[in-house]
């Protein structure tokens, strides 16, 4: 076309001429004014294949209104006039020009948010890829840093972000160093490759069971354990046990838990915090099989493994076990085993953890951790009769599940109901509301559930 519009000219230099990548990025910038600017209904705001084709082609009809224009307007900074002008029909606005004060103003504001997140992480494996064809080889130094950079930054941000996404990044990801593998690579990098692909298989386990994909997760776990076995890394092995033995003990198979967590005992870690990991999920697997000298001699092991521990967890992140995990650990099998005493421990355990998982930045704040340590709280509380107390704590979770849902918290929300159910305060009208608020965040979140199994 002799004079294209700025939004095709534009469209082509951010390369969203596809229409499922600029959906996405109109999506995003639509959810991004609903959180900032209102109103809240703009986060369903989309847009249909044939009007994009329409404004792709300049086959337009006066400008976009409403919402259409508001979200156009926020992702290319530009008013809808401009943005659907000829370039170099008029001395007011040559394309270019435009093209230059949209570049300089978010050069010169400085502000980040100004582009749509995902646009911006696309861009950036953008990058990477070309960087990493240039290296003219199957793999170089290069690549491998990209990767680990990637991997690091994934499950730094993994116990704060939104599970959905994050998995098909990871998924993306994880392809990639499969695609490596398959290619001929220096001998140096195999092993490497072999970690990092076992790493992010262990994260898309771990999100499997975070959405209730049970055995989805156990096959993402069986392909991680393999890779592990083949970097010949005992940090990983172990790892990838515990969640194995993790997942058995939400699934209610205590017995599996018990085994899986001592098969991990096998694998000595190079560094890092995955034996206190297993001895933790042990004594929560021995509390459910109501076995308090198994339970506490458990919770021992990993005092004693704390104080000996040396060096980080690699690469850290979601991967490690924070002192906060262990603590809210001990209070989940202090509840199993129930009693007075063992109440009160649980109580003070779980205060601890919450204290510490909130002094730690908001940006690195471990949400679904914190959920669930504070349940082990309300529980204890309901316990000692401390209703009040209860309905406080319980009412934060279900405000912070809102924001980050995960299967763990639904599922302990679901239990704590029916422990309320049955509790002598039941019928009194702060459980009665508590009971409400509860039934109705585990429905939506169960008939928000997509069907069958994430692969």
């Amino acid at each position: 076309m002799e004079h294209p519009t700025v939004f095709q000219m534009l469209i082509k230099e951010r390369r969203l001429q596809d229409y499922h990548r600029f959906r996405q990025a109109y999506e995003a910038a639509a959810r991004e004014l609903a959180e900032t600017q209102g109103p809240a209904s703009l986060r369903s705001c989309t847009i249909g294949r044939r009007q994009f084709v329409r404004w792709a082609h300049g086959d337009m009809r006066g400008v976009p209104r409403s919402d259409a224009r508001r979200v156009l307007e926020r992702m290319f900074l530009l008013t809808a006039e401009q943005l659907f002008s000829r370039a170099g029909t008029g001395p007011a606005d040559t394309g270019a020009e435009l093209l230059s004060a949209d570049a300089a103003h978010c050069e010169t504001t400085g502000r980040s948010d100004l582009v749509p997140e995902d646009v911006v992480m696309a861009a950036a494996h953008e990058s990477a890829r070309f960087a990493a064809e240039a290296e003219r080889s199957n793999i170089g130094p290069h690549t491998m840093e990209q990767l680990d950079a990637d991997i690091r930054r994934i499950v730094g941000t993994y116990p704060n972000r939104p599970v959905g996404p994050l998995f098909m990044e990871v998924r993306e990801l994880r392809n990639r160093a499969f695609e490596l593998l398959e290619g001929q690579q220096p001998p140096q990098y195999t092993k490497d490759l072999y970690l990092a692909a076992g790493i992010l298989c262990g994260v898309l386990a771990n999100a499997s069971f975070d959405m209730g994909r049970y055995a989805a997760a156990e096959t993402q776990a069986r392909a991680g354990f393999l890779c592990a076995e083949l970097a010949g890394h005992n940090g990983l092995r172990a790892w990838i046990r515990g969640l194995q033995a993790l997942v058995a003990y939400w699934d209610g198979r205590p017995r599996d838990a018990v085994r899986l967590a001592a098969s991990g005992r096998d694998f000595q870690p190079e560094s890092g915090t995955a034996h206190i990991r297993l001895a933790s999920i042990e004594a929560r697997a021995y509390g459910q099989l109501n076995s308090p000298g198994d339970a506490l001699a458990a919770l021992r092991t990993a005092d004693t493994l704390r104080e000996q521990a040396v060096g980080e967890d690699i690469p850290g992140g979601m991967m490690a076990f924070p002192r906060a995990k262990q603590l809210f650990y001990a209070s989940s099998t202090h509840l199993w085993l129930g009693g007075s005493q063992q109440l009160n421990e649980a109580e003070a355990r779980a205060e601890e953890a919450v204290e510490l998982y909130e002094s730690d930045p908001l940006e690195r704040r471990r949400l679904g951790e914190l959920s669930l340590a504070r349940m082990d709280l309300a529980l204890a509380r309901l316990g000692r009769g401390d209703l009040d107390g209860t309905a406080g704590t319980v009412h934060t979770v279900l405000g912070m599940a809102a924001r980050r849902p995960t299967e763990s918290v639904t599922k302990r929300l679901e239990q704590f109901g029916r422990q309320l159910a049955v509790h002598p305060v039941a019928s009194s009208p702060t459980a009665a509301n508590l009971q409400e608020a509860i039934a109705s965040h585990t429905g939506r979140e169960r008939a928000a559930l997509p069907p069958g199994s994430v692969r």
